[in-house]
């Protein structure tokens, strides 16, 4: 065996030949090259050339284009000797040196993310070397090196899982949007298994969950230097800016924005002499907030007196021509247009703003909020308490006597007075309050299947909004066929189920009034609603998919007789196959005799023997009809294993023997259908 020779050679003797395999670069990618080759001096791959005929010392390269390149732009901007050598793998011919390019080019396998990353870290930490050292020797801005060590330092999970190549590096970048690597880790075991595992969005807002960014208003309201001062942690994120990085304690932040608010508050109720001033730390007011609450309507702010001449200028002129049109028995088209012109410059003086008089802001709620700019605001709207009057008795009470107004002077001197708690406090209360509830309902199963049965049904016989305080719900999925009705018994059976259940506790206005009347109907009436709720969630999945092995599981453990339920017609499948297929079905269910006797049939014609063969209605065979009523198609079957499976017909068994008594088609349209067995 040969081995080629390796030279060096003067760069500048070496030109790049048309024919070089490579004919498409990347400018970013060539100029990291050049800038590495100029930091080092090293070219860390032989060229590939052959030696000039008559010219010695001279080579045209075929490979190795691109650091070639790099060199000649390196000598030519003065950081390489115009003496600098190359080395330079001397092939026998063209032939050979291009087929070499090739395989070098063809072979060379791109770094694994992981494996770079960790690279760098180890660089920096061997060499005892800065971002800016390997960014420059590596051609690439300091920020890329910056990122790539954030990504060395990943949950390991994660960085496994890039290594793996089981996510991508934009996944993984959205990952480092946090340092903490606990979160990370966290977020990625909540993610791997789900739909947006390799949704980057998703993820950022996940990692992100509990933090703010730096350009949230509530942030800006506290304050950088505020947050830092109080033990906050900033993720100084290398993909965003100030505005974006991510401010790791959220409960920090919003204490510290209540607190400004509430000195914010203090300082508005003190300067506008308000009754009372709630702050909100959010952006906006929720309904909640004023919903018991009244609007305070201001006074019209008064007219300057040239603005009221001219007021008294209108009503008369709209006067005179309203007396006009009297004596004239009509308006004329000039009257008709001169008043709207009046009517609409009367209603623009009329429709003054408001103003909140000193009187109406000692009685008035003003809420204090924080605006768009991170800058405490009060909300435009201000409110009174609706309060009773003291002195109004209801008209079907009796007062008998000085004891009963006593009694009633006691009840108001001992009533409390109103509680007023910031929004985060109510919060935290109801949430206290509902491990307490749900602490007992789970130690009262009965209790439990009663109410989860109460809240689905409730929510799937109301439309809309309707305030449960739950997340269960039992909602029907949407139909995998827009528009599609089978019509089969089981569809018939399910609407008389439907129809026999008893909704009488459906139309009370309150969810507490129909949830006692639900609890009120029988053990039975309750049970029928738990098994509507629970059956009408369930998927149709086609077989083969995920979930499928699933709902077979669950009708073989029923043993339902589909036979018995569900026939082929040609509406409901015939129609939808093809002649040869139907032909075939015949051949498997009665041999090549039944089949040949159809062969010359017209689809259609085909199609409606078809319904009649399998639905038993056709004179044959005791064996032959006994098949046909037996047959079901592999995705209608639900024990799979029952089956005698045959490759050939549709990849599906064409025969399943069933011991059942199978139902005519007629028969289940008019009588009741088969009593369900129970789950085993």
């Amino acid at each position: 065996m040969t081995y080629p020779t390796i030279v060096y050679a003067r760069a500048l003797d070496c030109h790049k030949s048309p024919h070089n395999v490579r004919t498409q670069s990347d400018a970013d990618a060539d100029a990291e090259l050049e800038a590495n080759i100029g930091e080092t001096g090293i070219i860390l791959e032989n060229l590939i050339g052959v030696a000039v005929a008559r010219k010695k010392g001279k080579f045209e390269i075929y490979g190795g284009g691109r650091r070639l390149d790099g060199t000649h732009a390196n000598i030519a901007k003065g950081k390489l000797d115009e003496d600098f050598m190359v080395p330079v793998l001397v092939a026998k011919n063209a032939r050979d040196a291009i087929e070499m390019s090739l395989a070098e080019n063809y072979f060379q396998l791109p770094m694994n993310p992981a494996d770079e990353c960790r690279a760098f870290k180890s660089i920096i930490e061997r060499e005892k070397k800065v971002p800016a050292d390997l960014a420059k020797r590596f051609g690439k801005t300091e920020r890329f090196v910056l990122g790539r060590l954030r990504l060395a330092d990943l949950a390991e999970p994660v960085f496994n899982a890039l290594r793996m190549g089981e996510i991508t590096l934009e996944v993984a970048t959205a990952y480092a949007h946090t340092s903490d690597t606990d979160r990370q880790a966290k977020v990625f075991a909540q993610m791997d298994q789900g739909y947006y595992r390799h949704n980057p969005n998703e993820i950022r807002r996940a990692v992100a969950s509990g933090s703010y960014k730096g350009g949230d208003p509530k942030a800006i309201l506290v304050g950088r230097d505020a947050y830092l001062a109080a033990g906050g942690a900033i993720d100084a994120d290398l993909y965003t800016n100030q505005f974006t990085e991510l401010w790791r304690d959220g409960d920090l932040v919003d204490k510290l924005a209540e607190e400004a608010l509430a000195q914010a508050a203090a300082a508005i109720r003190d300067r506008e002499g308000f009754a009372e001033v709630r702050t909100v730390p959010a952006t906006t007011i929720p309904y909640s907030e004023t919903f018991q609450l009244t609007r305070l309507v201001g006074e019209p702010a008064p007219l300057a007196p040239e603005v009221e001449a001219r007021k008294a200028e209108i009503e008369a002129e709209l006067a005179e021509i309203e007396g006009q049109a009297e004596e004239a028995d009509g308006y004329t088209e000039e009257q008709s247009e001169r008043i709207e012109v009046l009517e609409e410059e009367i209603g623009a003086i009329i429709d003054t703003a408001e103003v909140i008089t000193d009187e109406q802001k000692a009685s008035a709620i003003a809420y204090v909020m924080i605006g768009k700019d991170g800058q405490p605001c009060v909300y435009e709207e201000l409110f009174v308490a609706v309060s009773e009057d003291p002195d109004e008795v209801d008209e079907d009470e009796e007062v008998d006597g000085d004891d009963d107004a006593t009694e009633t002077d006691e009840d108001e001197t001992e009533a409390p007075t109103t509680e007023h708690f910031s929004q985060k406090l109510k919060d935290e209360l109801a949430m206290m309050k509902t491990e307490l509830l749900a602490l007992h309902i789970a130690n009262d199963p009965h209790f439990a299947l009663d109410l989860g049965t109460f809240i689905m049904v409730d929510d799937a016989c109301r439309l809309g909004y309707y305030g449960m305080p739950s997340e269960l719900r039992a909602r029907a999925p949407s139909p995998r066929v827009s528009g599609f009705t089978s019509d089969t018994p089981a569809a018939q059976a399910w609407a008389k189920l439907d129809d026999a259940l008893d909704r009488s506790w459906i139309n009370h206005t309150e969810i507490h009034e129909r949830y006692d009347a639900f609890c009120a109907l029988e053990d039975s009436a309750r049970a029928a609603w738990l098994g509507w709720a629970v059956a009408r969630t369930l998927h149709a999945v086609p077989e083969g998919m995920t979930g499928s092995s699933f709902l077979n599981h669950l009708g073989a453990k029923l043993g339902i007789d589909v036979a018995a339920w569900w026939r082929p017609t040609a509406r409901n499948f015939f129609d939808r196959i093809t002649k040869p297929a139907i032909l075939k079905l015949f051949e498997a269910i009665g041999g090549n005799d039944l089949k040949n006797r159809y062969a010359a049939s017209r689809k259609f014609d085909l199609a409606a023997s078809s319904e009649k063969l399998f639905a038993g209605q056709i004179i044959a065979e005791a064996e032959v009809k006994e098949r046909a009523l037996a047959w079901l198609p592999g995705p209608m079957r639900f024990a799979v294993e029952d089956a005698e499976i045959d490759a050939t017909l549709f990849e599906d068994a064409p025969v399943a023997e069933n011991d059942s008594a199978p139902i005519e088609p007629e028969q289940t349209q008019d009588e009741e259908p088969i009593t369900l067995p129970k789950a085993a």
